[in-house]
């Protein structure tokens, strides 16, 4: 949540800081600022309420803030309400000290009435504020420099924090440091960059530096030196991004959002392309072996939002396919639950980012239980990649809508991958068998793309369902779970109050809220369970609801219930989640769009919540 970029080079900076933000406004879109130093100057700050289109218009797009170096941030807000005053880069009084930062600091009243006492005067609601005074607090005491008055901050700051740091003193210099908040660093002929998320610094270079969590970085052009936070010189390598910057653009598309939806067949091949070698699932890259496979007793799936629906299907794929029990776990509850995790057991942590906190607590819960983990991410580097015992990284690229989908098509791929791999080893699953699947597996792309071809019928319907105020998705097993999915896209994005709700459940309270004009999205790709759920259908309809049913060619007696029916190409039933999330999708888009909203930047909501 927020996003940070800055700058130090030769080039102009506030072109480039505008630019990286515009990148990641996906992160935070309450208020925007940047503070570019030209030489010894004092530091230009220019800050506006709203999207960074205000800041942009303010400044006729950096043009008008002269120098090379500087920081700029994007704002989610936490800590205050959105505001000029509160929006970032936020100074010390005197100036000596401006700085941005993601994160939340838990102990800011704490330091704020210590710092008040020493005679600081606070302007702001926010707590970052705080943290830069506290900087300056540290660097006029001892007077030691830069990394000594950061480190010294960082020792009594609690919480999560990435900060970008400017010292009066020290000009054409950028100081940065980060505890469990991300941040990257890049670096190419004589300019150095630093952001919050790739996409930010994509087009500049592919180069960068992961800086550690309680590390300190100092920036100079074309030049970085890594501490740690006992201000001793520490040494990183440096990394290629295998990201190109067109894949952060929009290609022609209205919005990220559809672009992403499009991208699935090739990002979904891509990665069972990155397991599947010679016909055969090959874990060797993600470090599991057959011997560890079959020492598993229990699978704990631990994930946030959609990443958690994703672990709500692979359940029931991993179960069928396995004897392996498997519980899934919302992060925010798993890392706070007094629960003893069963010996020789696995936690899968999902995230795309790799550094949603809840996840990345959970998974340092984990290990600090002696579980091995696993990590299912999109981000290469991220805290997550680092820190599980295994990692699976999807190859989704950079997805840069809030509301994700293809980041999802992928964490699913990656789930029948498990269960499959799993069940090959344990000896729970034919060679003969599995090679059946992979052959289905790789037909999902293909059947991806048909769906694809027909989305003017959706967005027909969704143009039907835009008025409404409620909807409601039932489905039964993996049909619940895509359910989930599919409601959430719909909220979050079209702000309709949706709730999805295992059918069978429907009775046992949720049914009263069904009335005239309700509309009711039904999902029936599961053979055994398609019955039950016309039946449920059929429930809800007599009470006034409209049903539009999502279900496998094939399944046309649907016609006799549904109203608006949406057909999906036959596959395998575990993988039917791949293709029924499809419409689901295009749904929550276009009824987005028919309602002329924000499609890319719900309100509210940022694409990483590195923050509790």
């Amino acid at each position: 949540m927020c996003g940070i970029v800055g700058f130090t080079g030769t080039h102009q900076a506030a072109p480039i800081l505008l630019d990286g933000l515009s990148k990641l406004e996906y992160r935070g879109y309450d208020s925007a600022g940047i503070a570019v130093r030209d030489g010894d100057k004092e530091p230009e700050i220019v800050k506006a309420k709203g999207k960074l289109e205000e800041l942009q218009k303010m400044t006729n797009n950096g043009e008008a803030v002269k120098g090379n170096c500087g920081i700029g941030h994007t704002r989610w807000a936490t800590h205050g309400e959105p505001s000029t005053l509160n929006a970032h880069p936020h100074a010390s009084d005197d100036e000596n000290v401006v700085a941005v930062h993601n994160g939340i600091i838990e102990n800011y009243q704490e330091l704020k009435e210590k710092l008040s006492k020493s005679g600081y005067v606070f302007h702001s609601q926010t707590d970052t504020e705080v943290a830069v005074k506290l900087i300056d607090y540290y660097y006029k005491k001892y007077n030691l420099g830069p990394v000594d008055s950061i480190a010294r901050a960082m020792i009594r700051i609690r919480g999560s924090y990435a900060l970008c740091v400017m010292f009066r003193d020290y000009p054409g210099e950028i100081y940065t440091a980060r505890k469990d908040s991300p941040m990257i660093i890049g670096v190419t002929g004589g300019e150095t960059y630093v952001a919050s998320d790739v996409p930010a610094i994509l087009k500049y270079t592919r180069n960068v530096y992961y800086i550690g969590n309680s590390e300190i970085a100092r920036l100079t052009g074309g030049n970085v030196t890594f501490y740690n936070i006992d201000r001793e010189e520490i040494q990183k390598d440096l990394v290629e991004i295998k990201w190109d910057a067109e894949a952060a653009e929009k290609g022609g598309y209205e919005h990220f959002m559809l672009k992403e939806i499009h991208e699935q067949p090739k990002v979904v091949r891509d990665t069972i392309n990155s397991i599947v070698k010679d016909g055969r699932i090959d874990f060797s890259g993600i470090g599991l072996t057959d011997e560890e496979m079959k020492k598993i007793s229990q699978i704990y799936i631990v994930a946030c939002g959609s990443a958690y629906h994703v672990g709500m299907a692979a359940q029931y794929v991993i179960e069928d396919f396995t004897t392996i029990p498997v519980r899934v776990e919302l992060a925010s509850e798993f890392r706070y639950r007094k629960m003893t995790l069963v010996k020789d057991s696995l936690v899968i942590i999902i995230s795309q980012s790799g550094e949603t906190a809840d996840s990345l607590a959970a998974l340092r819960s984990a290990k600090e239980a002696g579980i091995k983990t696993l990590g299912i991410v999109n981000v290469v580097g991220s805290s997550i990649a680092r820190e599980a015992d295994n990692v699976f990284y999807t190859l989704a690229g950079p997805e840069i809508s809030v509301a994700t989908t293809k980041a999802y098509s992928t964490q699913l791929i990656a789930g029948y991958l498990l269960a499959m791999g799993f069940a090959v080893a344990r000896g729970e699953m034919s060679e003969e068998k599995c090679a059946e699947l992979i052959t289905e597996l790789n037909t999902i792309p293909d059947k991806i793309e048909k769906i694809l071809e027909d989305k003017e019928r959706i967005q027909w319907f969704a143009n039907k369902l835009a008025n409404s105020r409620d909807a409601f998705f039932i489905g039964r097993g993996i049909d619940y779970a895509i359910g989930l999915e599919g409601s959430l896209k719909m909220k979050e994005i079209s702000y309709i109050h949706s709730e999805a709700y295992a059918a069978g459940e429907l009775k046992h309270g949720p049914i009263s809220l069904i009335e005239d004009g309700i509309f009711v999205i039904s999902v029936l790709t599961q053979p055994d369970l398609y019955e039950k759920t016309v039946s449920n259908m059929v429930e809800v309809k007599s009470r006034g609801a409209s049903l539009m049913g999502l279900t496998t060619y094939g399944n046309y007696s649907i016609e006799d219930t549904a109203d608006f029916t949406v057909y999906i190409p036959q596959t395998d039933p575990h993988f039917a989640g791949s293709l029924s999330v499809i419409p689901l999708q295009l749904l929550g888009y276009y009824v987005s769009v028919a309602k002329g909203f924000d499609v890319d930047k719900p309100r509210n909501l940022a694409k990483s919540v590195t923050v509790e």
